[in-house]
């Protein structure tokens, strides 16, 4: 499938952002996945911990969902994902993590050394973190007694049984990687979403010079909400609401296309508002994976995409 829009910037992290990065190698489109760099769980963590590095994990898997299709492709992602088992000091580490650990110890440049790990994997795009240093993120959360608490670091954030009332980064202000925002600037499209709506998503808003990158690129953005709700993160949060914490996080952003998956279209009245309020359209389409309900359907989503960056004015 053909298309029009030939940069495409797709923000965010973990699974949400490589389901859009594979659908997005079925699109003739020049895409840049732009990855947050605060994860500080496990393999990721136990990394940044010890070697004072960007936290790879993300960036792995936004590597890995680039490969191209076909064996050879299919053989890379899937060495570069694969996780050592075992008790050993390697036990629960990606090959694909020790590489750009290694990367990162023969480059001085971040951003060159993942793009010669994109080169190794022949990568279908360019993939480049939020900022160049690791962050943080923090956020309020209420407990069940209305108390609110700060609570910080993204595993511990991911997995609260709290209402969470809004994220910040630390440190404050960080430093955008200037590549991405470049790319942001030079975009035809934008894509947040989905996944992780505080932990993976959010980041690309509250680090203030991405945010105001995105809010300022005369790219048309799209919104693409998540299938179910997250345990712990959103637990309770219905998907309008998603919007309104994007909202909350980046007041004055406008969107063009809210994207939601069929089951929700009961749901619509109130998402219709929500998207009103960011000058959006909401469509509605099935892309969720008839075997894994809360997965995305690479295929269903690629044609989906195709069609909106493609025919959306």
């Amino acid at each position: 499938m053909t298309n029009n829009a030939n940069r495409v910037v797709a923000l965010g992290g973990g699974h949400g952002l490589a389901a859009i990065l594979r659908a997005l190698t079925s699109i003739q489109s020049e895409t840049t996945a732009v990855v947050t760099v605060a994860d500080d769980g496990g393999s990721s963590g136990r990394l940044r911990q010890e070697y004072g590095i960007l936290p790879p994990g993300d960036l792995r898997m936004a590597l890995s969902a680039l490969c191209p299709s076909g064996p050879q492709g299919s053989h890379n992602a899937e060495l570069f994902q694969y996780r050592f088992s075992g008790e050993g000091n390697l036990a629960g580490h990606p090959i694909g993590n020790l590489i750009l650990t290694a990367l990162w110890d023969i480059e001085t440049d971040k951003v060159a050394a993942i793009a010669r790990a994109g080169a190794l994997l022949g990568a279908q795009g360019r993939v480049l973190p939020m900022s160049t240093q690791p962050l943080t993120i923090e956020a309020n959360v209420e407990d069940q007694t209305g108390a609110v608490h700060r609570i910080s670091g993204q595993a511990t954030v991911a997995t609260t049984t709290g209402r969470i009332l809004d994220v910040s980064i630390t440190p404050e202000n960080p430093a955008a990687c200037p590549e991405a925002i470049q790319a942001l600037t030079e975009a035809d499209w934008i894509i947040l979403g989905p996944g992780s709506w505080y932990t993976s998503v959010m980041p690309a808003l509250i680090i203030p010079e991405l945010r105001d990158a995105i809010i300022a690129s005369p790219a048309r953005k799209l919104i693409v909400l998540n299938l179910v709700e997250q345990l712990g993160e959103t637990e309770g949060l219905g998907p309008d609401q998603h919007l309104g914490v994007l909202r909350q996080h980046a007041p004055g952003m406008s969107v063009d296309v809210v994207l939601v998956d069929s089951s929700h279209e009961r749901q619509a009245p109130q998402l219709q508002r929500e998207a009103a309020d960011l000058g959006a359209r909401v469509i509605f389409a099935d892309v969720r994976d008839t075997d894994s309900p809360s997965t995305h359907d690479p295929e269903r989503l690629s044609r989906v995409l195709g069609d909106i960056l493609a025919r959306v004015p």
